[in-house]
């Protein structure tokens, strides 16, 4: 567990940046202009996801075309059916830091 702050002015919407915070793989998702960040690996295949594509809130799985939401890590569509670990973020000077010993506490909007 651990803190680690991830410079993401190169990072555009849509895009997706993996890091390494401590011993954990960590994926920061840029939606608009929040970032989120997520455990680097599907629940249900076990392979990265940041090999994905992320569209709006929703990353695809590469490896079985599975979805989960970005904001809560809640699955989206099968064969994905347990959620991804997601993680705290907060702006600091020149980036976001992303706080692995804390569960972010965001869900999704309804609509």
């Amino acid at each position: 567990m651990g803190t680690l702050v991830v410079d993401v002015a190169e990072l555009e919407p849509g895009g997706l940046l993996p890091v390494k915070v401590g011993e954990r793989k960590v994926l920061v998702c840029r939606v608009g202009d929040e970032y989120f960040a997520i455990e680097n690996m599907c629940p249900h295949a076990t392979v990265p996801l940041s090999r994905g594509r992320l569209d709006d809130c929703e990353l695809e799985c590469p490896f079985h075309g599975g979805k989960v939401d970005v904001r809560s890590g809640a699955p989206v569509q099968h064969p994905i059916r347990r959620p991804v670990p997601t993680f705290a973020v907060r702006h600091v000077d020149g980036g976001i830091e992303v706080d692995t010993s804390r569960r972010a506490d965001r869900r999704p909007d309804p609509n």
